[in-house]
C-alpha cells in the first residue's frame, strides 16, 4: 500500500506535466506561426533600461525631461513631414492660432525708437474701450517702466497677454502728455479675414490667411457684406495660406458648390473612407470665383482650391501650391504637451492625393528652392507633371496629382520692382516705422479712405525723406536699385499709411493697385467671358 501510494506521488507530477505540454502544443495551433511578442512591450521596456543605465552609470547629470522630450520628438521625425510632438511651452500659442482668440488687450504694436507704440487699436476691444489710440507711446507696465530698455516683442507679450477679466495698467505718453489707463483684458479674436473690400463695383476681393475655428463664420460674414455691396465676382486670395482646421476648408468650400457636389474624402490605414458633401447652405453658389495660390498655399486651402477646381466651379490662378495632403488629429496629455499625429490622406473629388513626396532621400524642407532653381516659378514651361498621376474633373479636365494644386492659369512670380534694396526694406521694416513717424504730423489731415485712394501720392518730398529715414535704420542708398524699386517703394508707403489710419482693408485696397497676381485675376474678370469657357 505505501508503495502505491509513492507510485502514485511519483506518476501525479508527470500527469500534469504531460498535461501542460499537450495544452501548450494544442495551443500553437490557434496561434499564427512566427508572430512575436509584442514590439511596443519590447521596446518600452528597452527603453526604461537604457534610461535606468543612464540615470546609474552616466559620466555626468542629465535632464530626464530633456531625454524623454528629444526621443519623443526623434521618434515622431522618422513618421512624416506633419506628424509632430508639441512640447508643453508651445501648445498654448500653437491652440491660440487655431482657437481665433487669446486673452489680451487688443492691440497691434511696433517697438519703435525703443519704444512700444500702438500702431492699431482693434475696434471693440478692451483697449479702445479704455480710450487707448493708435500712435500712443506705452512707456510704462503695471508701473514698471518699458521704454529705453530694449524691449522685445515677447516681452511684450509676456506683460499684455493674460487671461480675460484680469486688469493691467498702462501710462501713455500722447502729445507731450502722459496719461494713466487701466484696462480690462478681453477675449481678443485673431481674425482669420486680412482683408474684405470692393476692388471695382462688382468684384470683390477676400484674403484669408488661414483656416481656424472662427473662419467659416467670418469668411461667410465677409461675403453676406460685400454681396450687400454688389458683388457679383469674387477673387479669393488664399497665397501663403498654410492652412488649419479641415472642417473650416470644407465649410467654405459649400459656400460655392450646390448641393450634393463631393468636397474631398479621406482614408488611410486605420481610418476609413469618409467623404465630405456640399450642402444647400451655399450663399456664393452664383457668384463667379478666381482663387489665388501659391507655393505657401497649403492644407485646407488646398482643399478648397481641390473642390473648386475638380467641380468645375472656378478658376485658380497663380502657382503650384505646397502639396500637403495629410490629415492630423491632435491628443493633448495631462502634462501640457501634445501629439499632432498624421492618421489619413485627403483626396480631391477627382481623387488627386496631392500630397508631393516625402521619405527616404527626399529633402522635403528645399522644395520651394527646387522650384526657384528649376525655373518653375517664372516659366510655365518649367512646371512638371507626373503623367502617372492623371486625373479628370467633373467636366472631363485634366488635372494632376503628386505635388500640390496645379493652377489652371499661371501666373509668374512676380519680380517687377524687386531689388536688393528693396528687401533690405522689407527686412528692416522701414515701411512701418516710416509710417509711424510720417502720421506723428499728419495723422489729422488723413479722414476719409476714398479721397486718400483716390488723390493722396507719394510725392518727391515724401520719396526723398523715406529714402533719408531709411538710411538711418541700416539701409544704405543705392541709386540703380531706387529707380529700379520706385514705384513699388511708392505704393508701399501709401499702402502702410493706409494700414496705420483704415487696417488690413485699407493696405490691401492700395497693394492691390501693384500686386500682378489680383490685376490678373482683374484682367480674367473684365475680359467678358465666363470663367467655365476659360477652362476648356
Amino acid at each position: 500500500m505505501e508503495e502505491n501510494q509513492k507510485n502514485k506521488l511519483f506518476i501525479v507530477p508527470l500527469l500534469i506535466a504531460a498535461a501542460m505540454a499537450i495544452g501548450i502544443w494544442v495551443g500553437t495551433l490557434f496561434v499564427p506561426q512566427g508572430v512575436p511578442s509584442d514590439p511596443i512591450a519590447q521596446n518600452t521596456s528597452k527603453f526604461n533600461t537604457i534610461l535606468e543605465m543612464i540615470e546609474d552609470k552616466y559620466v555626468d547629470s542629465v535632464d530626464h525631461d530633456m531625454l524623454i522630450e528629444s526621443s519623443i520628438e526623434g521618434m515622431i521625425h522618422q513618421l512624416d513631414p506633419h506628424s509632430a510632438y508639441i512640447p508643453p511651452q508651445d501648445l498654448d500659442l500653437v491652440n491660440e492660432q487655431l482657437d481665433g482668440k487669446f486673452g489680451g488687450v487688443g492691440i497691434r504694436f511696433l517697438i519703435h525708437n525703443d519704444t512700444l507704440v500702438a500702431t492699431h487699436i482693434l475696434p471693440g476691444s478692451p483697449s479702445e474701450r479704455s480710450g487707448l489710440l493708435p500712435g500712443d507711446r506705452i512707456v510704462e507696465i503695471d508701473d514698471t517702466l518699458v521704454a529705453g530698455i530694449g524691449l522685445t516683442n515677447q516681452d511684450v507679450m509676456n506683460r499684455l497677454k493674460g487671461e480675460a477679466g484680469s486688469n493691467v495698467k498702462v501710462k501713455v505718453f500722447r502729445g507731450g502728455e502722459q496719461k494713466n489707463i487701466n484696462i480690462t483684458r478681453g477675449s481678443i479674436p485673431i481674425s482669420s479675414i486680412d482683408a474684405a473690400v470692393m476692388l471695382t463695383d462688382e468684384v470683390g476681393f477676400i484674403k484669408l490667411n488661414s483656416f481656424t475655428y472662427n473662419s467659416a463664420d467670418e469668411f461667410q460674414s465677409a461675403a453676406s457684406g460685400l454681396k450687400s455691396k454688389g458683388m457679383k465676382k469674387l477673387i479669393f486670395d488664399l497665397r501663403n495660406n498654410g492652412g488649419g482646421l479641415m472642417f473650416a476648408a470644407t465649410d467654405i468650400a459649400d459656400q460655392f458648390l450646390e448641393s450634393g457636389k463631393l468636397i474631398v474624402y479621406t482614408e488611410g490605414r486605420k481610418s476609413k473612407k469618409k467623404e465630405y458633401y456640399s450642402t444647400a447652405k451655399g450663399i456664393l453658389e452664383d457668384t463667379e470665383v478666381i482663387i489665388l495660390i501659391n507655393s505657401l498655399s497649403a492644407s485646407a486651402s488646398e482643399i478648397v482650391a481641390g473642390a473648386i477646381q475638380d467641380n468645375d466651379r472656378g478658376l485658380i490662378m497663380g502657382r503650384r501650391s505646397f502639396g500637403k495632403g495629410l490629415v492630423q488629429d491632435q491628443s493633448e496629455f495631462t502634462d501640457g504637451s501634445a501629439l499632432r499625429l498624421t492618421i489619413s490622406r485627403y483626396y480631391t473629388p477627382s481623387g488627386r492625393s496631392i500630397q508631393k513626396p516625402y521619405g527616404e532621400g527626399v529633402d522635403y524642407n528645399s522644395d520651394y528652392l527646387d522650384r526657384y532653381e528649376s525655373g518653375e516659378l517664372m516659366n510655365e514651361d518649367s512646371v512638371k507633371y507626373d503623367e502617372n498621376l492623371k486625373y479628370t474633373t467633373s467636366a472631363g479636365r485634366t488635372v494632376y496629382g503628386g505635388g500640390g494644386i496645379y493652377p489652371d492659369v499661371f501666373i509668374p512670380n512676380d519680380t517687377v520692382g524687386a531689388s536688393y534694396y528693396l528687401t533690405n526694406l522689407y527686412y528692416k521694416n522701414v515701411f512701418n516705422h516710416y509710417a509711424i513717424r510720417y502720421l506723428d504730423h499728419h495723422r489729422a489731415s488723413f479722414t476719409n479712405f476714398d479721397a486718400f485712394y483716390k488723390s493722396f501720392q507719394v510725392n518727391a518730398s515724401i520719396f526723398e525723406d523715406f529714402v533719408a529715414y531709411a538710411s538711418t535704420l541700416g539701409v544704405e542708398e543705392d541709386p540703380i536699385d531706387i529707380v529700379t524699386s520706385r514705384t513699388t517703394i511708392k505704393n508701399r508707403i501709401k499702402a502702410e499709411f493706409a494700414r496705420h489710419i483704415w487696417q488690413d482693408n485699407g493696405y490691401y485696397m492700395v497693394y492691390a493697385q501693384d500686386d500682378l497676381d489680383v490685376q490678373e485675376a482683374l484682367a480674367k474678370f473684365r475680359s467678358g467671358k465666363s470663367l467655365i469657357s476659360m477652362l476648356d
